[in-house]
């Protein structure tokens, strides 16, 4: 469960999405959207209504060496029912 959600993403769109009941987390790439709706409502107890997934490209970083590998990595927005909410997002 620990492994499968890496981290909140917290930006000015994502907290227009929290209003709204959608939360957006940063995943394992292995993790499909049964695993991360499990994990979801085991770690914060809230029902989910739906999962939405995809692969984002990271940046590539340049160095005295040259260019380094582009890190992919794996977004899921999470949808809850109505009237749940993570207090994790709400500044709680």
């Amino acid at each position: 469960m620990y492994q499968i959600i890496k981290r909140p993403l917290i930006s000015e769109k994502n907290s227009v999405l929290a209003e709204h009941d959608t939360y957006v987390f940063e995943v394992d790439r292995a993790a499909n959207k049964a695993e991360v709706k499990n994990a979801v409502e085991k770690l914060f107890r809230v029902k989910v209504r739906s999962v939405k997934t995809s692969i984002c490209r990271g940046r590539a970083t340049r160095n005295k060496l040259g260019i380094s590998a582009v890190k992919y990595w794996k977004k899921a927005m999470v949808r809850l029912a109505p009237g749940e909410k993570i207090s994790l997002f709400e500044g709680a």
